[in-house]
Protein backbone atom coordinates (compact mmCIF):
# COMPACT_ATOMS: atom_id res chain seq x y z
CA UNK A 1 0.00 0.00 0.00
CA UNK A 2 1.30 3.50 -1.01
CA UNK A 3 1.63 6.47 1.42
CA UNK A 4 -1.16 8.10 -0.18
CA UNK A 5 -3.93 4.78 0.00
CA UNK A 6 -2.71 4.94 3.26
CA UNK A 7 -3.35 8.31 4.17
CA UNK A 8 -7.17 8.21 2.75
CA UNK A 9 -7.79 4.90 3.79
CA UNK A 10 -6.78 5.22 8.01
CA UNK A 11 -5.82 8.57 8.55
CA UNK A 12 -9.51 9.66 8.64
CA UNK A 13 -10.35 6.92 11.15
CA UNK A 14 -7.97 8.35 13.76
CA UNK A 15 -10.73 10.16 15.87
CA UNK A 16 -12.93 6.72 15.85
CA UNK A 17 -10.04 5.02 17.02
CA UNK A 18 -9.40 8.01 19.91
CA UNK A 19 -13.22 7.61 21.55
CA UNK A 20 -12.69 3.59 21.04
CA UNK A 21 -9.22 3.68 22.83
CA UNK A 22 -10.67 6.77 25.54
CA UNK A 23 -13.43 4.45 26.28
CA UNK A 24 -11.46 1.10 27.09
CA UNK A 25 -8.68 3.17 28.76
CA UNK A 26 -10.54 6.10 31.04
CA UNK A 27 -7.80 8.19 30.00
CA UNK A 28 -6.75 10.74 27.22
CA UNK A 29 -2.83 10.29 27.08
CA UNK A 30 -3.27 6.58 27.42
CA UNK A 31 -5.98 7.21 24.55
CA UNK A 32 -3.56 9.24 22.51
CA UNK A 33 -0.79 6.77 23.11
CA UNK A 34 -2.90 4.08 22.04
CA UNK A 35 -4.09 5.35 18.48
CA UNK A 36 -0.22 6.43 18.11
CA UNK A 37 1.17 2.96 18.81
CA UNK A 38 -2.09 1.71 16.45
CA UNK A 39 -0.67 4.15 13.13
CA UNK A 40 2.57 2.85 13.86
CA UNK A 41 2.12 -0.96 13.52
CA UNK A 42 0.03 -0.03 10.82
CA UNK A 43 2.47 1.45 8.94
CA UNK A 44 5.14 -0.95 9.75
CA UNK A 45 2.94 -3.62 8.56
CA UNK A 46 1.01 -1.50 5.20
CA UNK A 47 2.36 -4.14 2.70
CA UNK A 48 -0.77 -6.69 3.96
CA UNK A 49 -3.17 -3.72 4.62
CA UNK A 50 -4.23 -4.27 0.33
CA UNK A 51 -6.21 -7.70 1.83
CA UNK A 52 -7.88 -5.82 4.69
CA UNK A 53 -11.89 -5.26 3.00
CA UNK A 54 -12.84 -3.23 6.15
CA UNK A 55 -10.12 -0.47 7.18
CA UNK A 56 -12.17 0.72 9.86
CA UNK A 57 -13.21 -2.80 11.79
CA UNK A 58 -9.60 -3.77 11.17
CA UNK A 59 -8.56 -0.85 13.12
CA UNK A 60 -10.87 -1.19 16.00
CA UNK A 61 -10.03 -4.61 16.68
CA UNK A 62 -6.08 -3.73 16.60
CA UNK A 63 -7.14 -0.57 19.06
CA UNK A 64 -8.87 -2.69 21.25
CA UNK A 65 -6.28 -5.39 21.72
CA UNK A 66 -3.47 -2.43 21.62
CA UNK A 67 -5.59 -0.99 24.26
CA UNK A 68 -6.27 -4.35 26.42
CA UNK A 69 -2.53 -4.85 26.45
CA UNK A 70 -2.08 -1.95 28.16
CA UNK A 71 -4.51 -2.31 30.69
CA UNK A 72 -2.68 -6.17 31.27
CA UNK A 73 1.18 -4.34 31.69
CA UNK A 74 -0.58 -1.85 33.96
CA UNK A 75 -2.22 -4.54 36.17
CA UNK A 76 0.66 -6.68 36.24
CA UNK A 77 3.08 -3.45 37.50
CA UNK A 78 0.54 -2.75 40.08
CA UNK A 79 0.64 -6.35 40.92
CA UNK A 80 3.99 -6.39 41.11
CA UNK A 81 4.07 -3.62 43.23
CA UNK A 82 1.87 -4.55 45.60
CA UNK A 83 3.64 -8.09 45.75
CA UNK A 84 6.92 -6.63 46.79
CA UNK A 85 5.26 -4.06 49.17
CA UNK A 86 3.15 -7.43 51.32
CA UNK A 87 6.76 -9.24 50.74
CA UNK A 88 8.58 -6.34 52.72
CA UNK A 89 6.22 -5.92 55.32
CA UNK A 90 6.09 -9.83 56.08
CA UNK A 91 10.11 -9.43 56.14
CA UNK A 92 9.42 -6.16 58.58
CA UNK A 93 7.16 -8.44 60.69
CA UNK A 94 8.96 -11.81 60.80
CA UNK A 95 12.51 -9.61 61.60
CA UNK A 96 10.42 -7.84 64.25
CA UNK A 97 9.02 -11.36 65.76
CA UNK A 98 12.44 -12.78 65.52
CA UNK A 99 14.10 -9.76 67.63
CA UNK A 100 11.46 -9.85 70.32
CA UNK A 101 11.63 -14.15 70.15
CA UNK A 102 15.53 -13.49 70.46
CA UNK A 103 15.46 -11.01 73.08
CA UNK A 104 13.01 -13.52 75.36
CA UNK A 105 15.52 -16.22 74.64
CA UNK A 106 18.16 -14.02 75.74
CA UNK A 107 16.45 -13.34 79.14
CA UNK A 108 15.77 -17.04 79.73
CA UNK A 109 19.22 -17.80 79.32
CA UNK A 110 19.86 -15.20 82.02
CA UNK A 111 17.98 -17.39 84.63
CA UNK A 112 20.72 -20.26 83.33
CA UNK A 113 24.02 -20.92 85.79
CA UNK A 114 27.02 -19.69 84.31
CA UNK A 115 28.86 -22.48 83.40
CA UNK A 116 25.43 -23.85 80.80
CA UNK A 117 25.15 -20.14 79.94
CA UNK A 118 28.98 -20.39 78.65
CA UNK A 119 28.61 -23.57 76.84
CA UNK A 120 25.29 -22.81 75.13
CA UNK A 121 26.45 -19.20 73.96
CA UNK A 122 29.31 -21.45 72.88
CA UNK A 123 27.34 -23.90 71.14
CA UNK A 124 24.64 -22.18 69.75
CA UNK A 125 25.91 -18.58 68.99
CA UNK A 126 29.73 -19.24 68.66
CA UNK A 127 28.48 -22.56 66.37
CA UNK A 128 31.31 -24.26 67.90
CA UNK A 129 31.70 -27.97 68.16
CA UNK A 130 31.71 -30.28 71.12
CA UNK A 131 35.20 -30.96 70.57
CA UNK A 132 35.87 -26.90 70.31
CA UNK A 133 34.41 -26.48 73.25
CA UNK A 134 35.53 -29.51 75.38
CA UNK A 135 39.12 -28.03 74.45
CA UNK A 136 38.05 -24.56 76.08
CA UNK A 137 36.35 -25.68 79.34
CA UNK A 138 38.00 -28.64 79.99
CA UNK A 139 34.67 -30.40 80.54
CA UNK A 140 34.32 -33.65 78.77
CA UNK A 141 31.57 -34.27 75.66
CA UNK A 142 28.79 -35.93 77.63
CA UNK A 143 28.95 -32.80 80.49
CA UNK A 144 28.45 -31.01 77.37
CA UNK A 145 25.59 -32.18 75.92
CA UNK A 146 23.75 -32.83 79.23
CA UNK A 147 24.65 -29.04 79.92
CA UNK A 148 23.24 -28.14 76.89
CA UNK A 149 19.89 -30.27 77.13
CA UNK A 150 19.51 -28.63 80.24
CA UNK A 151 19.58 -25.37 79.11
CA UNK A 152 17.69 -25.95 76.36
CA UNK A 153 14.71 -27.63 78.04
CA UNK A 154 14.96 -24.99 80.81
CA UNK A 155 14.79 -22.23 78.21
CA UNK A 156 11.56 -23.80 76.97
CA UNK A 157 9.81 -23.83 79.79
CA UNK A 158 10.37 -20.27 80.09
CA UNK A 159 8.87 -19.65 77.24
Amino acid sequence: MSGKEFTQAYLPLRDRMYRVALYILESEQDAEDAVQDLYIKLWNCSDILDNVRNPEAYCITMVRNLCLDRLRRKENKLVGAMDRDIADDRETADSIIRKEELGRVLKAMESLSEKQRKVLKMRVFDEMSYNDISNETGMSHLTIRVMISQARKKIRRML
